[in-house]
């Protein structure tokens, strides 16, 4: 029956695949603490226009992939496709750009409506960082360190590749959109409709189309790099000196680039083989114009979002589960003991498997399941001498030690 199966594109999480996403999230965020980037949460879902503003009402997540409704009173919501606009949103809303700059990290569920695939689902998750109101390219240059380290504490900064490209300041992207638009004028017959589509409003999306016959005309594209003026040169040698100071490597990458008008200067995505075609593990770029485009202020803005499936597909499979303690009570009277003793090391910060019931063959047998590293073993005998049993599950070794020294013990 339907209603006991998940909606397509959608999964639950539990066991191993919670904490591995946890583990990611929990990550993200403490080293985004590290540079001083405090959380936000937006609301799951915002006024249409939010996204139809920002996103473009030509891009392929607007006019295929969002989740659009109409709700009892009449208004059109939609469930986040991204979150960038809904922190921009939220700066504007609260009044919060009064105290610029801005620093914020996410995690949350977005909603895309597209054919699943590894790493990639109906709903997912990401986890971001939007500094809001830095116009120097030591903004771009911190952002991308944020990944990098993220990426690092995670243990796949050997698995991904840091692509780099700049996008200009306004002048230069409106040169070469010009440009790039004659250029394509010539090639309307090879175009695929979606591109068509674009010609006149959105032209710079074109350059990362998957269509084949798209990718055969845009390799004699003109290169965004001949338009620069000098500004949009000086300010990405800027964020590339930051990037080597920091000894953090990057690959150049022409045809990295952003489509809607108020994404400016530095794109950037950190990419991996180790997904097959779901190449990107964090993408992200400096956005100028996007408050202003929702209604608030011109302020500058940078930030990246990052899928936590894929992340946490990336980090492979090493435990990230904290490994309890075992406590077997053998006889009536060890049982309240054990309960006690449990409530005890739990409130020193120390994990605890205590089954309701059992014989202490089974309850050994459920610390294995629950791979505890070690098990307490009380009966008359360590209560009656105040001592309790241990045994390291890992090696076998056994041991005796006072309740007193119980907790400093196990908590090294």
């Amino acid at each position: 029956m339907a209603t006991a199966r998940p909606v397509r594109g959608t999964h639950d999480l539990f066991g191993e695949t919670i904490r591995r996403h946890r583990h990611v999230i929990e990550t993200g965020r403490a080293v985004s603490a590290l540079y001083g980037y405090e959380e936000i949460a937006t609301p799951v879902f915002e006024f249409t226009e939010v996204f139809l503003r920002t996103l473009g009402d030509t891009s392929d997540v607007v006019t295929k992939e969002m989740y659009t409704f109409e709700d009892r009173g009449g208004e059109s919501l939609t469930l986040r496709p991204e979150n960038t606009a809904g922190v921009a949103r939220a700066a504007i809303s609260n009044g919060l750009l009064q105290g610029l700059p801005l620093k914020f990290f996410y995690a949350g569920p977005m909603f895309r409506y597209e054919r699943p695939q590894k790493g990639r689902m109906r709903q997912f998750h990401q986890i971001g960082i939007e500094l809001i109101g830095a116009p120097e390219p030591q903004g771009d240059v911190e952002v991308i360190a944020v990944g990098a380290m993220i990426l690092e504490r995670l243990g796949v900064a050997g698995h991904v590749t840091l692509e780099l490209n700049t996008l200009g300041d306004p002048a230069s992207r409106q040169a070469y959109r010009e440009e790039l638009v004659r250029y394509l004028e010539g090639y309307r017959d090879r175009l695929s409709e979606d591109s068509l589509a674009r010609l006149g409003r959105n032209p710079m999306r074109i350059l990362d189309s998957k269509d084949e016959g798209d990718r055969q005309v845009v390799e004699g594209a003109p290169r965004l790099e001949d338009s620069l003026n000098d500004a949009s040169r000086d300010f990405f040698e800027a964020v590339r000196d930051g990037l080597d100071e920091l000894g953090l490597a990057y690959r150049l990458n022409p045809r990295l680039v952003r489509g809607l008008d108020y994404y400016t200067h530095t794109a950037f995505e950190f990419t991996t083989d180790q997904l097959g075609a779901q190449g990107a593990v964090i993408a992200g770029g400096r956005y100028d114009g996007l408050v202003e485009e929702i209604g608030g202020p011109p302020t500058p803005g940078v930030g990246w979002a990052a899928g936590v499936e894929r992340l946490a597909l990336l980090a492979g499979r090493e435990e990230v589960r904290a490994r309890p303690v075992a406590i077997v009570p053998i006889g009536p009277a060890a049982e309240k003991a054990a309960r006690l003793l449990a409530a005890e090391l739990r409130s020193a910060g120390i994990a605890v498997e205590l089954a309701f019931k059992g014989k202490p063959g089974q309850r050994m047998k459920r610390a294995d399941r629950a791979a505890a590293r070690v098990a307490l073993s009380l009966g008359d005998d360590e209560l009656a001498s105040g001592v309790v049993k241990l045994r390291d599950l890992d090696s076998g070794e056994e041991q005796v030690l006072p309740r007193s020294e119980l907790v400093r013990h196990l908590a090294v």
